[in-house]
């Protein structure tokens, strides 16, 4: 792959991208199934990544005719990726394995590697011979919505598909790689303003939060929406704020230190609560929540912005959703998309039953939301929350700092792009969307 990334870096042509030969094998970050009891009777915080992650060479697989391969630039950490590093909550080679069985062009995932990572930006040198909208030379980025758009289930809405995956963690050949093969339906315009780097972090979570709270399919937040976040400066938080700020709403954003309250500050959000200062405890014990403490959290929230939210935005899981539900305002809805903290959670049924409120669920997005997400990306009314970037060989490392969450935003990972800031196409546009404005995490939450 060398010879494409140095013919990328030189401005070459799709024409010449598309006449280079194609390598037997590719660098790859990936995990392995003789790996998986590895962990076993470990306490899931002190399983290391580092020691699952592998960064050598992959066999290249066939590409089906609705596909592309993309030579990979620059990719990102989330939460999927240690996630499967951990083989928690469960190994994802069994996900490999029932796609496997999807015909032909389904046996090439069921491989005894898996190679992860849902986030990527670089350029196209091949595509099948059923895609019609991309050619080689295209930059691009690339979203983790693998769906099959011959199943009826996949139209109106593609997230209710029955066999919707998630690229790089559901399946195989994922974006932490020097290449990876994606359906042509996962294929958006890199932003000309970014560096690979900073176009590869923002595809999963800013799509998220944007059909979380903006989409039909989520919370339709409205101008002067009061919205509690927890994790405000994390991957997900960090664009949560930015859509409620855009769209006319009242962020409330929780953080854990000072530092954070102020990079928040930084990006616009006025109210802000530092939970560890504050000394939340939601938890009497691990089978016992605190109602005065969700009390505690409904005043700090109605002292800042005046009334209660009429939005959770929920990822934590376990430890927050019980004071999520409690602290919405009536008829309010809780929209969550994870359970970082753990997925068994509990709430009281009474504030949800008799106060009319919603708990929405929400998974990534489908193409149109991720297309109009990326947009804003594309236009900077949404900047990256990049933070910190390390080389491919070097992903252990990024995957344990977003397991232990010692970071801010989004962890970037340098693939086939040599240093960081290379791939910026528009300084006009940078210029104007501001240089402090799309470092901000670099400098602050780095």
């Amino acid at each position: 792959m060398r010879a494409f990334g140095e013919a990328i870096l030189a401005g070459a042509s799709g024409e010449e991208l598309a006449a280079l030969p194609l390598p037997e094998s590719y660098r790859a970050a990936h995990v392995l199934a003789s790996d998986v009891e590895m962990f076993v009777g470990i306490d899931s915080a002190e399983k290391d990544p580092r020691k699952s992650l592998h960064v050598s060479e992959v066999a290249l697989p066939e590409l089906a005719p609705d596909e592309a391969y993309v030579a990979v630039m620059a990719s990102a950490i989330n939460f999927n990726t240690v996630w499967s590093a951990i083989f928690e909550p469960l190994p994802t080679f069994g996900f490999l394995q029932r796609l496997g069985r999807e015909g032909v062009w389904g046996s090439r995932h069921a491989q005894d590697h898996h190679v992860l990572g849902s986030d990527a930006s670089g350029v196209v040198v091949r595509v099948g011979s059923m895609v019609r909208k991309w050619k080689p030379g295209d930059k691009v980025v690339i979203h983790c919505n693998y769906v099959d758009d011959q199943d009826p289930s996949s139209h109106d809405d593609s997230m209710l598909a029955s066999n919707q995956r998630i690229w790089g963690f559901e399946t195989n050949f994922g974006g932490l790689a020097d290449l990876t093969v994606v359906k042509a339906n996962q294929l958006m315009p890199k932003a000309a303003h970014l560096s690979w780097e900073e176009a590869a972090v923002n595809a999963l979570c800013n799509t998220t939060a944007y059909r979380m709270l903006l989409s039909r399919n989520g919370a339709v937040m409205q101008q002067g929406d009061r919205v509690l976040i927890w994790g405000a400066s994390g991957g997900l938080g960090s664009y949560a704020v930015q859509h409620v700020l855009n769209g006319g709403g009242v962020p409330v954003g929780i953080v854990s230190s000072p530092e954070k309250a102020q990079l928040l500050r930084q990006l616009g959000v006025e109210a802000v609560i530092d939970r560890k200062a504050a000394g939340y405890r939601f938890w009497l014990d691990e089978h016992t929540q605190d109602e005065l403490e969700w009390r505690r959290l409904g005043k700090d929230v109605r002292a800042l912005v005046g009334d209660d939210p009429e939005i959770v935005f929920e990822h934590p899981g376990r430890q927050t959703m019980g004071a999520s539900v409690f602290v919405c305002k009536r008829g309010g809805t809780v929209v969550t998309c994870a359970a970082t903290s753990g997925y068994m959670v509990e709430y009281d049924n009474r504030h949800l039953w008799m106060r009319l409120k919603t708990i929405k669920g929400s998974h990534f997005a489908n193409y149109r939301e991720a297309w109009d997400a990326n947009q804003l990306i594309c236009e900077g009314k949404v900047v990256p929350t990049l933070s910190v970037v390390y080389p491919l060989v070097e992903v252990g490392e990024a995957a344990l700092r977003v397991h232990h969450n010692t970071h801010e935003g989004k962890i970037g990972v340098l693939c086939l792009a040599p240093h960081e800031g290379l791939g910026i196409d528009d300084p006009e546009l940078r210029e104007r969307v501001g240089e402090e404005r799309i470092t901000l995490f670099r400098r602050l939450g780095g």
